[in-house]
């Protein structure tokens, strides 16, 4: 796998009782960083969880690997990254497509839970637009 290919980042939040105030107010700060300083972030968005009142889900589209360990290592997702450690009690990633080995690298060394769906052949990808 090259990682040269957009896949989809799902990333599920669970934030403590009495602290989703202080959490949105530093989701809005990442999502406005990431917006300036990312290019290869296509789609940033971070949605209410309809069944549960602390569940949070970050939607993200990459134009490829290297896109998302630049993500990684942005210094305003790792400002958010130990804010979060204060303010939520979990973290889960699942990818939806496929990564380099430097890209799975880079969120296993995030030490949370990593689910990865690689393609297959059954399913239809796009990856000439990109």
């Amino acid at each position: 796998m090259t990682g040269r290919n957009p896949f989809l980042l799902i990333a599920r939040i669970g934030v403590k009782e009495n602290m989703i105030e202080e959490y949105l107010a530093i989701a809005e700060e990442v999502d406005n960083a990431v917006q300036e300083s990312e290019p290869g972030m296509l789609f940033h968005n971070f949605d209410k969880d309809p069944d549960d009142p602390l569940g949070f889900v970050w939607s993200e589209v990459y134009t490829d690997s290297e896109a998302l360990i630049a993500h990684i290592n942005n210094p305003p997702v790792q400002a958010y990254v130990k804010k979060h450690d204060e303010l939520a009690d979990t973290f889960e990633i699942e990818v939806y497509g496929n990564l380099s080995e430097d890209a799975i690298a880079a969120v296993k060394a995030l030490e949370v839970p990593f689910k990865h769906f690689k393609s297959t052949d059954v399913g239809y990808v796009r990856e000439e637009n990109f």
